[in-house]
């Protein structure tokens, strides 16, 4: 997990040559050729697990999302590509197919395109020319040999595990976890309090992981094993969870906690307290919409915890199109300052947050060239209403550079 020249992926140019796949998570493929369109009894490959990974890095594994950004389906396919490959016999536009349907075209824009239609996302999940078009034949006969002879085997060992891993978590010697939506390697090391961070966790679960410790599926669960007792942070970030609503809570009813809130928003703070670099900087000119980047960016590694920079509201904790995960704050001054490219989100719309709030964890989601902290401030919720971040932060007494 090392510092990348994370940044803002310059989108294409209006009519420029060439269809565009996906931009989510910076993936953009090159212009698809016309093909017929497939015949309806074409399966997907067996191996979709790695197109499970190719969607869970280009949509967070929403096969069916549409945000108005022109891309669709859990592989973001446009419509021209849609249609180009045939995917049209199945729906107008993918994010109405359904996931074998998506596949199956995935598999003959693999074929065209190879897998460099999904640049950054096929190296994530380790997609292949191989692996993405395996036959689905083969598959089906392994999987139908296993069901008889080997699964009733697997059913009888699970019994015979579950009081195995009983033990140690007797003892406190072991810890198991199950990725949800928005884990990192990194957040997982974090709440169990391992000991030299995610990389002895990827270690013990490189099996599981798979090749890219930066791609990790929810439902996968990674186990920790220690030689002395462990306290998880799960059961810690619940306990600070339960009182940190009661507090807010406080703070509306009693009139005390005013004048607290008032200093509070006094204090700014840098989005980011690790070491990072500014690999993008605020009003470069460029092809994207507002003519110009609309913010700075900070190249950090995924998983990089992300501060509200000063006391405010939060309007926004979304899924942002271009922005991937990101979260929006309304500040005292009317200002907006927005965290983009998230890999997840730790607050909720209408949360109240004061400098240095953890507002999630930094990622590569959205439309990227790699790992970073998109930082903007605005004057509205709309894009274009930008101002100089750093600037604003130096009129707070906080300087980025």
């Amino acid at each position: 997990m090392t510092l990348a020249n994370g940044r803002h992926r310059r989108p294409q140019p209006p009519g420029a040559a060439g269809t565009t796949l996906a931009r989510a998570a910076g993936a953009t493929a090159v212009g698809a050729a016309a093909l017929p369109v497939l015949a309806s009894g074409q399966a997907h490959a067996a191996s979709s697990s790695v197109w499970d990974k190719v969607a869970a890095c280009e949509s967070s594994g929403d096969w069916h999302v549409n945000t108005g950004n022109g891309y669709y389906g859990g592989l973001q396919f446009s419509a021209s590509t849609w249609a180009a490959y045939g995917g049209t016999h199945y729906a107008d536009t993918a994010d109405r197919a359904t996931q074998a349907e998506q596949i199956t075209i995935a598999q003959k824009v693999l074929k065209g395109q190879g897998a460099g239609a999904w640049p950054v996302c096929s190296v994530r999940a380790g997609l292949t020319r191989s692996n993405g078009a395996a036959a689905a034949k083969p598959a089906v006969a392994k999987s139908t040999k296993a069901k008889a002879p080997a699964k009733a085997p697997l059913k009888a060992k699970a019994p015979v595990k579950a009081p195995v891993k009983a033990e140690p978590p007797a003892k406190g010697h072991a810890v198991e976890h199950t990725v949800r939506h928005g884990d990192t390697l990194s957040g997982i090391a974090e709440a169990l309090r391992i000991p030299g961070g995610w990389e002895p966790l990827y270690a013990a679960n490189r099996a599981i992981v798979g090749p890219n410790p930066n791609l990790i599926l929810p439902g996968e669960h990674l186990t920790w094993h220690s030689p002395a007792p462990v306290r998880t942070a799960p059961v810690r970030t619940e306990a600070k969870a339960a009182p940190a609503k009661p507090a807010v809570a406080k703070a509306k009813a009693k009139p005390k906690a005013a004048p607290a809130k008032a200093h509070a928003s006094a204090a700014f703070v840098k989005p980011i307290s690790a070491h990072y670099w500014i690999s993008e900087g605020y009003g470069v000119p460029g092809p994207w919409q507002a003519g110009h980047h609309t913010g700075v960016d900070i190249a950090v590694p995924v998983g990089t915890t992300v501060h509200a920079v000063g006391a405010g509201t939060v309007v926004k904790a979304e899924w942002g199109g271009d922005y991937g995960k990101m979260v929006m704050v309304r500040h005292e001054d009317g200002r907006y300052s927005l965290y983009a490219h998230l890999s997840k989100f730790d607050v909720h719309a209408g949360e109240q947050v004061s400098a240095g709030t953890t507002l999630g964890l930094s990622g590569a989601t959205g439309n990227v060239t790699g790992p970073h902290l998109h930082f903007e401030v605005d004057t509205t919720e709309k894009y274009g209403s930008d101002i100089n971040p750093l600037t604003w932060l130096a009129g707070h007494g906080v300087s980025l550079t």
